[in-house]
């Protein structure tokens, strides 16, 4: 396993700490409560996902790679929710991406 620098939000600067949380106004209320990595002993593992933590060390990626996610979870769009959940999930799949 891969190791990635990462800084706690307890630790970021206001940059981090807004790009995070302006990322997370984006995803729908489901989306608020974090998940956390299964290995707690990871620096950053009580702030935030494992996938998150590692964009920590540039607040544009950051922004910029969950807020899509978040924008193509938009209720405003003309599917569903559970439409907009299951094109991701296939997605994933396809990608034979876990996320």
């Amino acid at each position: 396993m891969t190791w990635i620098r990462t800084i706690p939000f307890s630790e970021a600067d206001d940059k981090l700490k807004n790009a995070q949380l302006a990322q997370r106004h984006l995803y729908p209320r489901e989306y608020e409560e974090p998940v956390h990595a299964a290995d707690s002993t990871r620096p950053g593992a009580e702030d935030m996902a494992g996938i998150v933590a590692s964009h920590s060390l540039i607040p544009d990626a950051l922004y910029h790679a969950f807020a899509t996610f978040g924008s193509l979870m938009s209720p405003e769009l003309p599917l569903c929710r559970r439409q907009h959940e299951m094109i991701a999930t296939m997605v994933s799949v396809t990608n034979r991406c876990r996320y």
